[in-house]
């Protein structure tokens, strides 16, 4: 049965009450398209940090004047919610995993990356500007005046074309200071993938000579099937909307809408990589693509679950309803 948004608020202040716990229900048609989760081979996990170290909260509260993370925050880093293969966010991130592991080439999955990162890394990296509301220390939790918690898993995009990897999908955990509401929470979880083409002679243009290109056309296609494709296997057959968007690491930019339930639903955002990151990231003699999804907001839609709070829960009540498969 589907939580109504009463009992949500009832279990997230933990009031005692009689009434039981109501499960979020799983629709019948992402049930029949979730009932797989086998994970092919051809999927790498890639850790690049020791993940004990992340659940230290005195790694990120720090005395330094820059620093704003608050006790109640550093305390979140490190659950790994994405990684438990009976929690909601676990089992849309080895859905996921499953479709690109069904397709004709090989990505690598990198599961363990440090939630600590570099201003360069998650700004500078992506062509953010010194002068974009997400650095603001008002959006953004700052460690000192080099390191913050990341604020998207893109924040990894240029590390990993830098160091060679082609084709690759990383998830994780993120944090952005919001108001907290039944759709906002200032940690959530992020998958992004990127891919990387072969050389062709049109990789050479730039600018709107690049952007007219049969190639920029052609990874922008395929894209788009690819990301179609991704749709399909976690909602069943559904229709899909395009639309032009903006981002300051891809152009041309899209963000996909799927009508679900009767309903247009935004799912994610992406686009061909932008010749100035892949040149940053000494990769400027190819093209190719990469997008981001939020885990909460696809588990939501899948679950029927009202408020992302219950995420973080660690009431047995809430995650006994969900299982591996």
């Amino acid at each position: 049965m589907k939580v109504s948004v009463g009992a949500a608020m009832m279990f997230l202040s933990m009031a005692r009450s009689s009434m039981a716990f109501q499960a979020p229900r799983l629709s019948r048609r992402a049930a029949a398209s979730l009932s797989s989760s086998v994970v092919s081979s051809r999927l790498f996990s890639t850790t690049t940090t020791d993940k004990s170290t992340y659940a230290n909260p005195d790694r990120y509260s720090i005395d330094h004047p820059v620093n704003n993370i608050p006790p109640h925050i550093a305390a979140l880093v490190g659950r790994g919610l994405h990684e438990k293969v009976d929690h909601p966010l676990g089992i849309i991130n080895a859905k996921i995993k499953e479709y690109f592991a069904s397709l004709d080439e090989e990505y690598e999955f990198f599961l363990g990356e440090d939630p600590i990162v570099t201003y360069k890394q998650c700004f500078d990296d992506l062509r953010i500007p010194p002068e974009h509301p997400g650095r603001s220390p008002s959006d953004t939790y700052y460690i000192d005046d080099k390191t913050l918690l990341r604020t998207h898993t893109s924040a990894h995009q240029s590390q990993h074309l830098n160091q060679g990897h082609e084709r690759f999908l990383c998830a994780g955990d993120v944090y952005r200071r919001d108001e907290i509401d039944a759709s906002h929470y200032p940690a959530f979880h992020q998958l992004e993938g990127v891919k990387l083409f072969e050389k062709h002679e049109d990789h050479a243009l730039t600018g709107d000579e690049w952007l007219a290109s049969g190639e920029c056309e052609k990874i922008k296609n395929d894209l788009k099937n690819t990301l179609e494709g991704l749709m399909d296997h976690l909602f069943g057959p559904v229709e899909k909307k395009w639309s032009e968007d903006y981002f300051p690491f891809t152009d041309p930019s899209m963000e996909c809408e799927i009508l679900y339930d009767g309903e247009w639903l935004e799912v994610l955002g992406c686009g061909v990589i932008h010749t100035e990151v892949l040149d940053m990231a000494g990769r400027g003699d190819r093209r190719g693509w990469a997008f981001g999804l939020g885990l909460e907001r696809l588990a939501m839609i899948l679950f029927e679950i009202p408020d992302i709070r219950l995420f973080w829960s660690d009431d047995e009540r809430f995650h006994k309803q969900f299982e591996e498969g």
